[in-house]
């Protein structure tokens, strides 16, 4: 992550605004241009692949980058959002039409809809309280079939990767599509017991300045194996990586593979 700083207003910063990034039409744009596609995009197209069958569910879908390339693999695949600016700008991604998209929470998926379910861009660590984090666990074992994948990625807390994103002093430039460049910045502006805050920070082709603030939670590995067989699945793989490398020998991440019980 590079990205964000909340030291104060200047002239012309905008106050911060809670997951700007994925709710303010200018800034998707921004996110688009930072996130393209990559390994882990490779990973979760590949598990897709190997579910039970064809129906898949992206659960916080975003700007539609790896739901799309889902559809154009034969995957029949629905995408649901809560951040309205995302999901229209996934609509307008080309192949689009072929993925029916639901402005919504996991509690809008269908009953016994999907063969697999994946949350992807780490969505599973912006449900911060456990309450949450379980209610959605739940709505998923419902949205799939007896048997059905679920598949999403976490950071590993003993990484600590969030260190790495405390560069309020750093610059990290973003080129549009039109050719225009960003200003991006971050920093961390609070740790506890898990909870990591921070904020992204936007210098805009225009003059202005942006701001979007977040919280995620890292849970470790145990923590997440009890919750998800708390909501009836059995979890048959943990990789450390998008090579699926070991716990530990990848790239400090918890990638869970799930299955429906």
């Amino acid at each position: 992550m590079t990205r964000a700083r909340t030291a104060g207003y200047r002239d012309g910063m905008q106050p911060a605004t809670h997951q700007a990034e994925f709710r303010h039409a200018r800034l998707v744009e921004v996110y688009d241009a930072q996130n393209t596609w990559g390994p882990d995009d490779d990973y979760f197209l590949a598990r897709a692949a190997e579910g039970p069958g064809g129906r898949v569910l992206d659960l916080g879908c975003g700007t539609g980058r790896l739901t799309v390339a889902l559809a154009d693999a034969g995957h029949e695949v629905t995408g649901i959002d809560p951040a309205g600016a995302s999901l229209d700008a996934a609509r307008r991604r080309p192949g689009g039409e072929a993925v029916t998209w639901i402005h919504g929470t996991s509690a809008d998926a269908p009953a016994d809809a999907f063969d697999v379910a994946l949350m992807t861009s780490h969505v599973a660590q912006f449900f911060v309280a456990d309450d949450e984090w379980a209610g959605v666990l739940a709505d998923l074992r419902k949205a799939l079939v007896p048997g059905g994948f679920l598949v999403f990625d976490t950071r590993d807390p003993r990484d600590r990767g969030w260190e790495a994103w405390h560069a309020p002093d750093d610059r990290d430039p973003v080129t549009l599509s039109d050719g225009r460049v960003v200003q991006t910045w971050s920093e961390v502006t609070g740790e506890r017991d898990g909870v990591v805050d921070f904020t992204l920070g936007y210098e805009m082709p225009e003059g202005d300045e942006l701001t979007s603030t977040a919280t995620l939670r890292f849970r470790a590995e145990d923590v997440v194996r009890r919750s998800v067989e708390a909501a009836g699945f059995a979890v048959e793989q943990v990789d450390g990586g998008w090579g699926r490398e070991a716990v530990g020998e990848g790239a400090g991440e918890l990638l869970v593979v799930a299955r429906a019980v």
